[in-house]
């Protein structure tokens, strides 16, 4: 199954790309992570589009979005992209399916407008992270500021050491949908190089503290049966966080770890992520 490839205005108009599988049902909308792209959700998206008209949005700076001139990346600039393209689409009620970044966009959106909700999918994400995972991906951005390839094989040799447990095909995927071919006939990620940039370490830590508390106040406001997956071997997510979200502070939260996964839990294990979702989502199982 092909989705099909829409344009959509974001907050202020940005031109934004969106994928969508089906227009029938209630709309379930899949938010990527940092870096990645819309197809990241290419093996999950089929299970669910006979049920739910199902699309997957490109942030801002990502994928075939546009980049922001102004570098406006911030959470509430991309929680407001949501709410654009939601109205743009005429989606009132809805379900939301996120990973990591788009997870936290996900979050911030449920807690400002909860009535919309009809449900909730957090994937390996939480208002705290394990500090291991975060050095990681940091020391991974920064090591490869300017990255350049002669081939998408190549990309995704690359993207294997940044996935180690993620499927070949997954990888190959990412590879191909992730990088733009230039005049010289090399390959660049899509991904907006501003976002590989890095502001004061003290204005980051400032800034997530705060968002850490508005994470934690959000899902207390989410009424919605809520979903938080974890990667068994996610070392970004921790289990007492993830434990903490579903026993303790989401209304109606539920907790599915899935194994032989890491951060990315839909490529490293695509068949136990679907298994987990749809079980939620579907009310199968």
């Amino acid at each position: 199954m092909q989705p099909i490839s829409r344009r959509v205005r974001g907050d202020g108009g940005l031109d934004l790309h969106l994928l969508e599988w089906s227009t029938q049902g209630v709309p379930l909308l899949l938010l990527h992570g940092f870096g990645n792209e819309a197809h990241i959700w290419d093996d999950f998206a089929p299970v669910v589009s006979p049920f739910y008209r199902t699309l997957a949005l490109d942030h801002r700076g990502h994928g075939d979005s546009a980049w922001d001139a102004q570098a406006r990346y911030d959470h509430d600039t991309l929680v407001r992209d949501v709410e654009a393209v939601t109205a743009g689409l005429g989606i009132q009620r809805l379900v939301i399916v996120a990973h990591s970044l788009g997870g936290r966009i996900a979050t911030l959106f449920a807690g400002r407008h909860p009535e919309r909700m009809a449900g909730l999918v957090l994937v390996d994400i939480g208002p705290e992270l394990d500090a291991r995972g975060t050095t990681r991906i940091r020391m991974e951005i920064e090591t490869n500021r300017e990255p350049s390839f002669g081939s998408v094989d190549e990309y995704a040799r690359l993207l294997s050491l940044h996935y180690p447990a993620a499927q070949p095909h997954a990888l190959l995927r990412m590879a191909q949908h992730g990088v733009r071919r230039l005049e010289n006939g090399r390959f660049v990620p899509k991904l907006d190089p501003a976002l590989r940039g890095a502001g004061s370490r003290s204005a980051q830590t400032s800034s997530e503290e705060d968002l850490t508390r508005a994470q934690w106040q959000a899902l207390a406001r989410v009424p919605c049966p809520t979903l938080v997956v974890r990667g068994a071997a996610s070392d970004v997510f921790s289990p007492d966080v993830a434990e903490r979200m579903a026993q303790e502070v989401l209304p109606r939260g539920s907790l599915a770890v899935v194994p032989r996964a890491g951060h990315s839990v839909m490529t490293d294990n695509p068949d136990g992520f679907r298994d987990a979702v749809a079980a939620f989502v579907l009310g199968e199982g």
